[in-house]
């Protein structure tokens, strides 16, 4: 059976990442872009992060452009807007395609896990993914949940 663990991912600062390194923890993946109409959802995500974090919670954002280019070109740049104007704190990921061939295996996994109202595909930036502790994916949110009316359901996993 397939998990979080089976995966890797390459850090937005170029580093070669095992997700293994979250098991144990509940974790929320989540497709990012800097210039979205829903960008500030950095903010509540952050709030999530640094209000959970020392309970088990992790939250793993991964940069992505498929989505009428709301994303910079270069890594670098990418860190540097999350950080500077929404404190982003929490693990961030080289941009990756999260639909199509080029999907990354961690997105084709989540997508076959929990499907979307209109099937698998991700329809939007800030679509996000719960996992337990064990690396199950246990839900699928819209991007248009807050990241705050998802935090009764990590508790519960807490």
């Amino acid at each position: 059976m397939t998990s979080l663990q089976d995966f890797e991912a390459t850090t937005i600062t170029g580093q070669d990442r095992r997700l293994a390194e979250y098991l144990g923890k509940v974790v929320l993946v989540v497709n990012t872009a800097s210039k979205c109409g829903l960008t500030p959802q950095f903010e509540g995500l952050e709030t999530l992060y640094s209000g959970l974090r020392e309970e088990g919670l992790v939250i793993l954002g991964f940069p992505c452009d498929q989505f009428a280019n709301q994303e910079f070109d270069d890594d670098a740049e990418t860190a540097d807007f999350c950080r500077l104007n929404y404190g982003v704190s929490f693990p961030m990921f080289s941009k990756v395609d999260v639909n199509g061939p080029a999907a990354h295996p961690l997105f084709a996994w989540l997508r076959t896990e929990k499907g979307g109202v209109l099937g698998d595909a991700i329809k939007w930036n800030f679509t996000k993914f719960l996992i337990n502790r064990e690396g199950e994916v246990v839900r699928r949110y819209a991007p248009t949940v807050p990241p705050a009316a998802i935090e009764a359901d990590i508790r519960a996993l807490l």
